[in-house]
């Protein structure tokens, strides 16, 4: 395994196994806007020359090396029969599991490995510990499904949670965006900018009345929205539904040309 010593100039100096997901994708620094430092197989060498690059280049020095914090974390693994728990909730989860690339352990349905195309699938199908909201797992019987189907194969994160059954054509803007690698290099971020520019083009189209473009910006709004569900690990169809079970029971009136809720 390879690690490498980044460094946002500026910020700050960290190492990392995946310097696309760990600098990039996020911490939003694209290739130009950090630079590698020190690259080593060695993790005693990699986590030493760490704290001496932090310590000349004027940042704070990490109280924990590199090689300690990533031993603790698998150390704490729990793996029992049927789940695998992580020390951390849901929402920290990615980072450290980014942190773990290329790590394995054994169950009792396999051996499995942290991958870019593993950490996908256990983020879109972990789950909170009902006695700790500070630990999460994954049912390893599921895992090792996925791990046997996807030998030899990319996954992107397509399974993402979905309270409602798919939509054809929602269906067919995702199979679109996974095709174009959107869900294993896209990010939320750029999501949301491509999103207010989407809003500004409906905008102009509105207050110009051109038909045409209101319907292709809201089109692309839709599919924009779309991806920007996925790549939060839900569907839009979900998000859509759980909108209208809380309109639906509204009461109001017009006022001006809008819907005016009544207050609770």
């Amino acid at each position: 395994m390879t690690y490498y010593i980044y460094h946002i100039p500026g910020k700050k100096i960290g190492v990392t196994c995946d310097l696309n997901n760990r600098v990039t994708v996020q911490q939003g620094y694209g290739p130009g806007e950090y630079e590698i430092l020190e690259t080593s197989n060695d993790i005693d060498f990699i986590s030493n020359k760490e704290r001496v690059l932090q310590r000349e280049y004027g940042y704070r020095v990490d109280m924990v090396p590199y090689k300690k914090l990533n031993r603790k974390i698998m150390m704490d693994l729990n793996v029992t029969e049927q789940t695998t728990t992580f020390p951390c909730p849901v929402d920290k989860l990615k980072g450290r599991l980014f942190d773990m690339i290329g790590y394995e352990w054994t169950t009792e349905h396999g051996s499995f490995e942290i991958t870019t195309e593993s950490i996908d699938w256990i983020i879109n199908n972990v789950k909170t510990s009902m006695f700790n909201n500070d630990r999460s797992y994954i049912y390893n019987k599921a895992f090792s499904v996925w791990s046997e189907n996807a030998i030899g194969t990319i996954r992107a994160p397509k399974n993402v949670k979905c309270s409602k059954k798919p939509l054809k054509m929602f269906n067919n803007i995702r199979d679109w965006a996974e095709q174009r690698g959107l869900y294993t290099k896209g990010d939320t971020k750029t999501q949301l900018i491509k999103l207010q520019e989407e809003m500004g083009e409906l905008a102009k189209a509105t207050l110009e009345n051109d038909k045409p473009e209101v319907i292709d910006a809201i089109g692309d709004m839709v599919v924009v929205l779309t991806n920007l569900a996925h790549l939060n690990g839900v569907h839009i169809e979900t998000c859509i539904a759980e909108a209208y079970k809380v309109i639906s029971k509204r009461t109001g009136k017009m006022v001006n040309g809008t819907f005016v809720k009544d207050a609770d």
